[in-house]
């Protein structure tokens, strides 16, 4: 299924441990560039998180942040009695050296770093919810950037639509612009009052014709198109494909515009790389 590479979700998980919460952000980029913030606590995780966005995202500049929130529980408040011994001696210390000594309290020595502290989270709780979070955002991206993509591919197919239209009509006419071609050269020769060798004059004519012929031009044309379209149906990332195509049909339109031998040729091939344009600035949004 065609995916756009823009897409936003957000996704939230809690266990006993705390919440979770995850954004995912992506926009248009040529591969995929990945930046993950975090707190240092999930830090550890990093590589994991890492590993399951690449494998479910193939291009895009894709921004992860990532918010714990500790769960608030009295019970795992840990204090630390030896931390505090060795604090209030050394305040008692202090407040001896003090003309006028204060007096000790219990919420001084409580407010000291590393004194209390609370129990580290599980870390396999921890992990778990990390996880259920991250798939959980993936999943929620993915359906946006489906639907976008279907939205571009819908764009797509209704301009190779006319593209196809209008191939078909430069086919159609490429016997009349060669006749008309060769009507013109003989009636300038016929105005000179000029009568070449027919023999001369035939392959004159012939090298001409050659020269205006763009049978192989829409033939190369036909198949792009059906290149797009067998590519449209992948199941995988196919926006590099798609812009490999995408150059190959303006190489094309290009090779027609220069051998045009008439207005409406002309503005056949003009109208082929509108089309082409417009379907390559879709090409440029699609994963």
């Amino acid at each position: 299924m065609t995916s756009s590479m823009t897409g936003f979700a957000r996704a939230e998980h809690e266990s006993t441990s705390g919440k979770i919460t995850i954004e995912l952000r992506s926009i248009n980029h040529r591969y995929l560039d990945l930046t993950i913030r975090m707190p240092e606590i999930l830090r550890k995780f990093e590589n994991r998180v890492r590993d399951t966005l690449q494998k479910k995202i193939a291009r895009g500049k894709l921004e992860c942040n990532i918010r714990f929130t500790p769960a608030v529980n009295q019970e795992s408040i840990e204090f630390d009695e030896a931390r505090a011994i060795t604090v209030i001696h050394s305040l008692e210390k202090i407040t001896g050296l003090m003309q006028t000594p204060a007096k000790l309290k219990a919420e001084t020595v409580l407010q000291w770093p590393g004194v209390i502290g609370e129990e580290s989270p599980d870390e396999k709780t921890l992990q778990a919810s990390l996880d259920e979070a991250i798939l959980s955002a993936l999943e929620t991206m993915t359906v946006m950037r489906q639907q976008e993509g279907s939205r571009l591919q819908t764009i797509i197919e209704q301009r190779l639509e006319k593209l196809i239209t209008t191939v078909k009509a430069v086919r159609e006419r490429r016997v009349e612009v060669i006749a008309k071609v060769r009507k013109k050269l003989l009636d300038r020769l016929e105005s000179l009052d000029f009568e070449p060798d027919s023999g001369r004059l035939e392959q004159e004519l012939a090298f001409i014709a050659q020269k205006l012929d763009v049978d192989e031009e829409l033939d190369r044309l036909d198949s792009h198109v059906e290149a797009t379209k067998e590519t449209l149906q992948r199941n995988e990332a196919i926006g590099r494909r798609l812009d490999f195509i995408m150059q190959e049909f303006n190489r094309e339109a290009n090779t027609l515009s220069s051998k045009s031998a008439d207005a409406e040729t002309t503005a056949a091939s003009v109208e082929l790389k509108v089309l082409i344009e417009q379907m390559r600035e879709q090409v440029q949004n699609i994963e």
